[in-house]
């Protein structure tokens, strides 16, 4: 079989998608990876399938470009020609699902999460509602990454009930991201010693990264043995996205300390005693995936994806969305912890990605539901 794979990026699929074309190509099965080139073409190419880059302008909404945009879809499906198209995110699961239905091509969706326009609402969640709707319809099969956001989708009757299911995430790889080495690891305690705070994730406003800062910044004087880093993209097109100019300002208060981007964000997760993500709504975040795996206690919001992710007082802590004094309230309480304390609720977390979230149930997921569409074809 042809395989079409599109998402928003090319750093999107290396980092997140790799598992799952490695088992399609393994299986036999021809795979195209569809998506705007930043960087990381030639290393999906590494991996042993073609890629067709595609111009998208991931939050634009110029009208001529997204016609444009979709154009392109059509005429990549229309060459292409795969016995399947998988789309994830919103532009390739809206574009690139219409035209693949205009050319006969069975689709399989993948909703992870429902992003800025969502949470803010407003004519342009209408609008992409709408789009949703129309590229839906026809889908063979719609995966979400939890139970909130697929009832929404059918409450709103974006989607049919019977042709959607439920995935852990894009799952996680258990043997690159392991314990061994974790900053949590059994040692003696040391009080003078800094305690690493981490966030990780897109520099977004809806991130919760402003909550973090804020605090970050009521508890500096409390714990001065509390370091607060960020990693991740910032300046992106995003509307919700955190300036160059406000990170200087918050590094110049001298208590948060941005670490940039990275390809490997072990090498910071092994550093890290605590990974946060205080985000207003997420459909199974990574960065709590990756964190849980390396026995890491976590703190997140009590939001749909989080919430499924971490088990409050048992993996981790959970906080109310969009308040710094939650958020500062839980991260006292992991300051608060002994080593031990804080070692057993990571391994917790271990054990729970095991049992729940392995990539080899979202690659199984996958390789069972394309059988089925073939073998009904």
């Amino acid at each position: 079989m042809k395989i079409l794979i599109s998402l928003n990026s090319s750093w999107n699929i290396y980092n997140f998608r790799s598992g799952l074309i490695r088992s399609f190509l393994a299986a036999g099965h021809q795979v195209v990876a569809v998506c705007p080139d930043d960087g990381y073409v030639d290393r999906i190419s590494e991996l042993g399938c073609r890629v067709r880059v595609i111009a998208m302008d991931g939050q634009g909404t110029n009208p001529i470009r997204e016609g444009r945009l979709f154009l392109s879809y059509c005429s990549i499906i229309w060459s292409e020609r795969p016995h399947v198209y998988l789309g994830y995110t919103v532009k390739p699961n809206v574009y690139g699902s219409i035209a693949a239905h205009l050319c006969s091509v069975p689709v399989i969706n993948n909703i992870a999460g429902l992003g800025a326009v969502y949470i803010g609402g407003g004519w342009m969640r209408k609008l992409v509602s709408q789009l949703y709707r129309l590229a839906l319809s026809r889908s063979k099969m719609v995966f979400f990454q939890n139970e909130d956001d697929r009832s929404l989708f059918i409450s709103m009757g974006l989607t049919n009930a019977a042709r959607t299911d439920l995935l852990p995430g894009s799952g996680i790889d258990l043997l690159k991201f392991s314990c061994s080495g974790a900053a949590n690891q059994p040692r003696a305690e040391d009080m003078s010693e800094s305690f690493r705070f981490l966030l990780v994730g897109r520099m977004l406003w809806d991130k919760g990264v402003g909550e973090y800062v804020e605090a970050a910044r009521s508890l500096q004087m409390r714990y001065p043995r509390a370091v607060f880093c960020l990693l991740g993209f910032l300046d992106s097109a995003n509307p919700a996205a955190i300036s160059r100019a406000q990170m200087r300002e918050w590094e110049n208060e001298g208590f948060i300390s941005y670490l940039g981007e990275s390809d490997d964000v072990r090498k910071e997760l092994l550093k890290a005693h605590c990974v946060v993500l205080p985000s207003y709504r997420e459909g199974a975040p990574r960065t709590l995936l990756e964190a849980s795996a390396m026995c890491l206690p976590v703190v997140a919001t009590n939001v749909p994806g989080c919430n499924r992710v971490v088990e409050d007082g048992v993996t981790g802590f959970l906080c109310e969305p969009r308040s710094a004094v939650s958020l500062a309230l839980c991260l006292e309480r992991m300051l608060s912890m002994s080593v031990k304390e804080r070692e057993e609720m990571g391994h917790r977390g271990r054990r729970k990605m095991e049992l729940e979230f392995d990539e080899r149930f979202v690659i199984d997921k996958y390789q069972l539901t394309i059988q089925a569409i073939c073998s009904s074809s």
